[in-house]
C-alpha cells in the first residue's frame, strides 16, 4: 500500500513525534479562520452537502460531515485497533502484572473527568456528553511530551502510552455501548456473519490486508445500518488481522506501518478541519455554558486527579515500581488531558443539536490547551535538566503512533 510522504521539513524545528500534533493545531486554526471569514458559508455548505454512496435505491446517504465522522474515522479506529492488539499481545499491556498500574490509572482518568462533566452539565440536561473529557488524543499527547526531549524518562513515556492505549479501548467501548441509539437486529445478524468470515480469515492466517479492508467495508455497511457506530467496524477488523502469518511475518505490523501516515497526516487533519471550526461571534456567552465548563474542567482537573492519584495510590498498595515521582506523574497526567480529536469525536456523537457544537468545541479547546501548557510547565520543573540526562542508546519504542517500527525501517532500506 503506497503511503503519502511523511516529509516534515515544514515543521523542521520540531521533534518528529510532535509533527502530527502541530499539524492538528494548524488545521484547527485554519478551520477557525475559515469559519470566521467570508468563506464560512462555503465551509458549512460543503459539510452539509448530502452525499450518496451505493446504488441509487438503497445507497447510504449522509452529509459530507457525517461521512468524515463515520467513514474516515472508521479507518482511524482500524488503526487504533491495530495498535491496541499489538500492545495487548507484545507491548506495554502484554504483561498483566505490569499493565495493572496503567489500567487503574486510565480507569481513574476516565471516571473523574466524567464525574466533573456530570457535576456541571447534568443539572442543565446535558449529561449525555459525560464521556467527552474522558478521552485522550494519543498522537497529540505524545507529541507534546516529545518537546521535552530526552529529559523524559522512558518509564514515563511508556506509562503515558499505556494509559492512552487503555483510554482508547475505553473510548471504543463507550462509543459502542453508550452512543448507539436504535438497534436493528437483522443488520446485526448480517454483521455477525461477516465477522465470522473475518475470524475464519484470521484462523487461516490470511495476510492480504486488502481483503480485510474489503470485507471490512461490508461489515461497516451492516454496522452502520444496524444503528451501531460504523467506526466500531474498524476496531473489529483490526482485531482479526493476524499478528503472525505462516511465514512468521507480521501482517498487523505491516498494516500499522502502512496506515500510520494516512491516519496522522490525512484523516486526523481532515476530521479536525471539519469539526474544529468555532464561530467566535458571540462565543463569549458560551464560556460559562455547562458543557464548556464540564468538558474544559474535566480535561484540566479530572485527568491529572484521576490518572496521577489513582496510579500513585495503586502503586503504593501493590508495592509496584512507579514510573516516576508523584509530581512527574501529575505532569504526565496533565498532558493526558489533551482530548482534542477523540473528545471532539465523542462530542459529535453525544450532541446532535448544532447549538451545542460551540460550547463543546470551546471546552475541548480550552481544556486541551491548558492541559498541554500545565503539563509542560510541571514537567519542565520536576524532570532532570538536559545536562543531567545521559544520552539514550535505545530506540524510542514508546511512541508507535508516531515512529515506524525498526523492522520496517530495515525492510524499507532493503527494498
Amino acid at each position: 500500500m503506497a503511503s503519502p510522504s511523511t516529509d516534515t521539513k515544514i515543521f523542521g524545528f520540531l521533534p518528529q513525534e510532535a509533527v502530527p500534533g502541530a499539524l492538528l493545531v494548524v488545521t484547527a486554526l485554519m478551520a477557525m479562520i475559515v469559519v470566521n471569514s467570508p468563506l464560512a458559508g462555503l465551509y458549512h455548505a460543503i459539510l452539509d452537502t448530502k452525499v450518496t454512496i451505493g446504488p441509487t435505491e438503497g445507497g447510504i446517504e449522509m452529509k459530507f460531515s457525517y461521512w468524515i465522522k463515520n467513514g474516515l474515522m472508521a479507518i482511524f479506529f482500524f488503526f487504533v485497533g491495530l495498535e491496541l492488539k499489538r500492545e495487548l499481545l507484545e507491548g506495554q499491556l502484554s504483561n498483566l502484572t505490569a499493565a495493572i498500574l496503567p489500567i487503574i490509572s486510565a480507569a481513574g482518568g476516565m471516571a473523574v473527568p466524567a464525574l466533573i462533566f456530570l457535576f456541571f452539565a447534568a443539572p442543565a440536561g446535558f449529561g449525555h456528553g459525560w464521556a467527552i473529557p474522558a478521552a485522550t488524543d494519543i498522537a497529540f499527547a505524545l507529541g507534546v511530551l516529545s518537546l521535552l526531549g530526552n529529559r523524559v524518562p522512558p518509564a514515563l513515556k511508556a506509562f503515558l502510552l499505556a494509559v492512552a492505549v487503555v483510554d482508547d479501548l475505553g473510548a471504543i467501548v463507550i462509543v459502542a455501548f453508550f452512543y448507539t441509539e436504535t438497534l436493528h437486529l437483522s443488520y446485526l445478524v448480517q454483521a455477525g456473519v461477516v465477522m465470522g468470515v473475518l475470524i475464519a480469515m484470521n484462523r487461516f492466517k490470511v495476510r492480504a490486508i486488502g481483503l480485510y479492508v474489503l470485507v471490512g467495508v461490508v461489515l461497516w455497511v451492516f454496522m452502520h445500518q444496524s444503528g451501531v457506530s460504523g467506526t466500531i467496524a474498524g476496531v473489529l477488523v483490526a482485531a482479526c488481522v493476524p499478528m503472525r502469518d505462516r511465514h512468521d511475518k507480521s501482517p498487523l505490523h505491516e498494516a500499522e506501518h502502512d496506515f500510520r501516515p494516512w491516519v496522522l497526516y490525512g484523516i486526523m487533519p481532515v476530521f479536525a478541519f471539519a469539526n474544529a471550526g468555532v464561530d467566535l461571534a458571540g462565543a463569549e456567552k458560551y464560556l460559562t455554558h455547562p458543557v464548556t465548563l464540564g468538558a474544559g474542567l474535566g480535561l484540566v482537573l479530572g485527568k491529572p486527579i484521576g490518572i496521577a492519584l489513582s496510579g500513585y495510590l495503586a502503586g503504593k498498595v501493590m508495592r509496584a515500581k512507579l514510573p516516576g515521582t508523584f509530581p512527574q506523574m501529575v505532569g504526565v497526567a496533565c498532558v493526558a488531558g489533551i482530548g482534542f480529536t477523540m473528545s471532539l469525536f465523542i462530542g459529535a456523537l453525544a450532541f446532535k443539536d448544532p447549538a451545542l457544537a460551540t460550547p463543546t468545541r470551546l471546552g475541548v479547546y480550552a481544556g486541551s490547551v491548558i492541559s498541554a501548557i500545565l503539563g509542560l510547565l510541571i514537567l519542565s520543573r520536576v524532570l532532570p535538566t538536559a545536562e543531567k540526562v545521559a544520552p539514550s542508546t535505545e530506540g524510542d519504542e514508546t511512541a508507535p503512533f508516531i515512529k515506524p517500527e525498526p523492522v520496517f525501517e530495515a525492510r524499507d532500506r532493503a527494498d
